[in-house]
């Protein structure tokens, strides 16, 4: 039997306002729990919400990035459940008039360009965070921080048009590049500030009838959202082949086991009991507001892209990498060192190494450019070789010190005193005569043997340069001899 695989993502974005969704509590992440509230968040007797006008804002700009349709009227509606984050038992969110729709995104994957569609972008209030810690007499218990409760949040609902775990990758990846060039929220996921919920169904080839679709939570980051929907599709293509069938259900994702386990039934629309929230007027979005919004849209990734193509000569490779994640970075690099290619080299190699290892993204490292462009003039100058470059990356990384400053503590200034240097070529020489005879029989590869084992006894701080014309000199010395 063969099947074929449904995906839908819905992302939440926290909004980078000074102030809350529907009243003037700071938004600041790292306060001590529970300083960030009064009584409109708090959901007390007798308040009332007003708009965050910030938010909205954010929104439409958001939207117009994504292509999306925004209506002329809109309105907020209560969304009731009553979990123990969520003060009033209800959240002021939007239901069926929310403020923008039909909107898409281009991805690339596999090779392959893919237009994704965008269901619709709307505005609620985050809920608070659940602490579940310690054990008392045995049971364990739950704390509750309200500092989050009533921060402005974006919720980004795709159309089920993927059918790939690469796809759903490729097109947060994407997404994220927008919202960061937006400035409209800093999208750290180790914060939960961008979190993400994936909805899969997996169907049998020929049968009209879906399956139950699925929601996966508690996903941390972009590779573990792949991960959870290539689990996924396995384990409900596991269940179709033994004739069982897919249940609707929200599911969790352990990120240490690789596996995703029930948590509840899925609610429906119905379950919620939505109504318009009766506190708050409808919305009456200006055509003329929209049109000076217009105008502060910055260049968005893809048209960078395709400018760096042109006036860097970068690979599409190169210009994804840079647009997706660091163009801020690199522009302010170029601006001080005008070698765009030497600039891309290390960013797209040693520094992405980097970064994926560690699922972050150059924001949250303490590398500047003035640092990087240090250490690309120190090798320029040769007083370090391009390997102890490479070697000192993840400390200018991790530590935000100059390249000069953990030179100068290492002791690794290169060795360029060319009498020094003449003596370790002659020693080298002395001490590999199976290579030398190659050299010198024609077989010019040995050449690389010789100054690598150069480079090994100075244990890399021999000047390359210098060192490569001391040993032709020397070898040529021999062949004529």
């Amino acid at each position: 039997m063969s099947y074929h695989t449904i995906i839908g993502l819905e992302v939440h974005l926290e909004l980078l306002t000074e102030s809350k969704m529907f009243c003037s509590c700071s938004t600041k992440f790292g306060s001590p729990s529970n300083t960030n509230v009064c009584p409109v968040c708090l959901g007390l007797p007798g308040v009332l919400p007003v708009i965050n006008r910030k938010a909205v804002e954010y929104l439409l700009k958001a939207a117009l990035s994504l292509k999306c349709h925004i209506p002329e009227k809109s309105k907020f509606d209560r969304k009731n459940y009553f979990y123990p984050d969520m003060p009033k038992n209800y959240q002021i969110s939007q239901y069926d008039l929310p403020l923008s729709e039909n909107g898409y995104l281009e991805i690339t994957a596999g090779g392959n360009k893919k237009r994704i569609g965008i269901e619709r972008i709307h505005l609620e209030e985050d809920t608070g965070k659940s602490i579940h810690t310690g054990a008392i007499d045995k049971s364990l218990y739950t704390l509750e921080d309200f500092n989050r409760a009533g921060v402005p949040l974006l919720e980004i609902v795709s159309k089920p048009d993927m059918t790939l775990p690469e796809e759903a990758y490729e097109y947060l990846k994407e997404l994220k590049a927008i919202l960061l060039c937006l400035g409209i929220s800093d999208c750290k996921m180790e914060e939960g500030s961008l979190r993400c919920d994936a909805n899969v169904s997996v169907n049998k080839e020929g049968f009209p009838e879906l399956s139950k679709k699925v929601e996966i939570k508690n996903i941390n980051s972009f590779k573990s959202v792949q991960k959870a929907l290539v689990y996924e599709i396995k384990r409900q293509t596991e269940l179709l082949d033994r004739g069982e069938k897919i249940s609707q259900e929200t599911r969790g994702w352990i990120e240490d086991e690789n596996r995703t386990i029930f948590m509840r039934g899925k609610e429906m629309a119905h379950d919620y009991r939505y109504f318009p929230e009766p506190d708050l007027p409808p919305l009456e979005i200006d055509k003329a507001w929209i049109e000076e919004l217009k105008k502060t849209i910055p260049e968005l990734p893809g048209e960078k892209k395709i400018r760096y193509i042109k006036d860097y000569s970068l690979s599409d490779y190169e210009a994804d990498i840079i647009c997706k994640n660091m163009s801020g970075f690199f522009e302010k690099t170029v601006s001080i060192y005008n070698k765009p290619s030497v600039i891309v080299n290390w960013l797209s190699c040693d520094i992405t190494k980097y970064l994926n290892a560690r699922n972050i993204d150059i924001n949250s490292t303490k590398l500047s450019p003035e640092n990087l462009v240090e250490l690309l003039t120190l090798i320029d100058d040769n007083i370090i070789s391009g390997k102890i470059g490479k070697d000192l990356i993840e400390e200018l990384l991790e530590t935000g010190k100059s390249a000069g400053k953990i030179i100068e503590e290492k002791g690794l200034l290169q060795i360029s005193d060319e009498e020094f240097l003449r003596d370790l070529v002659k020693k080298v020489i002395d001490e590999n005569s199976d290579a030398v005879k190659e050299y010198l029989s024609g077989k010019t590869k040995a050449m690389g043997f010789l100054v690598g084992q150069i480079m090994k006894i100075s244990k890399g701080k021999a000047n390359p340069k210098f060192t490569n014309r001391l040993l032709l000199e020397e070898l040529n010395k021999l062949m004529e001899s």
